[in-house]
């Protein structure tokens, strides 16, 4: 079984494989604090009742917690290969982003798996701490994108900074024009979103200069804005799990 472990700024995401098929994942809450220790405990109650794991394949965004992932496996009871997406892991990605080095492991593994499923060129929307767009190009390269404010980063921001205005679900309000100050914090934030999310699209396919094969929904906040959206084509939650898969079959 492949273990693949994909650390966000806010979740992190672990999935194992058999073979090409996802047969289990898991989402818990990164914690920058956690030791190799702590990270071992919470390893071993997770996989506990599968079957031993042969391979991991890493990508992380939160430099501490990447550091204390390489002790867990160094520690790992058998010696097992583990792949990190980081400068020298081969993707088969390009990068043509005017410095590479700033390209996160995530939007990397994002590309490849969205090219692997559907070619090229195409958008990758990823609804995590930020809203990423990555744009592929019709060989598999990385072009560059945008980033936005996350959804749960500015439902929090917001209900910090007014008093009277709470956090509230992404859930569809009764109207867009809501009657109580939660459907109306509702309404603004899933049709914002999904008007941003459509916008930003929009304006990447007429900087492509032609139709796209696909544009893609991934992250933990997805689901609500694809319902909504004019402009996504597919939702694949385990995009990023997948693109691990396949930068350890490159690897190994």
């Amino acid at each position: 079984m492949l273990l693949t472990v994909d650390v966000g700024n806010t979740q992190t995401v672990l999935g194992l494989w058999d073979g090409e098929r996802l047969s289990r994942s898991y989402r818990i809450r990164t914690d920058a604090r956690a030791t190799a220790d702590e990270m071992m405990l919470t390893l071993r109650g997770l996989l506990r009742d599968d079957p031993r794991v042969s391979g991991v394949a890493i990508c992380s965004t939160v430099p501490a917690v990447l550091m204390e992932l390489r002790r867990v496996f160094e520690r790992w009871h058998d010696r097992i290969p583990v792949v990190v997406v980081e400068p020298g892991t081969k993707t088969g990605v390009p990068l043509l982003y005017d410095n590479p080095k700033e390209v996160g492991p995530d939007r990397i593994v994002n590309t490849l798996a969205a090219h692997s499923l559907y070619g090229g060129p195409c958008v990758v929307v990823d609804f995590g701490t930020s809203t990423n767009f990555d744009v592929v190009g019709p060989h598999g390269e990385f072009l560059g994108g945008a980033l936005a404010p996350g959804i749960e980063i500015s439902i929090d921001a917001l209900a910090a900074r007014a008093a009277r205005l709470v956090k509230v679900e992404i859930a569809k309000p009764r109207s867009v024009i809501a009657k109580t100050t939660v459907e109306a914090l509702q309404s603004g934030f899933l049709y914002g979103f999904t008007g941003q999310v459509d916008g930003i699209v929009r304006r990447i396919v007429a900087e492509v200069g032609g139709p796209v094969t696909a544009v893609v929904a991934t992250g933990g906040l997805a689901a609500a804005i694809v319902e909504e959206s004019e402009t996504i084509t597919h939702h694949v939650p385990e995009l990023t799990l997948l693109g691990l898969r396949l930068v350890f079959e490159r690897n190994t």
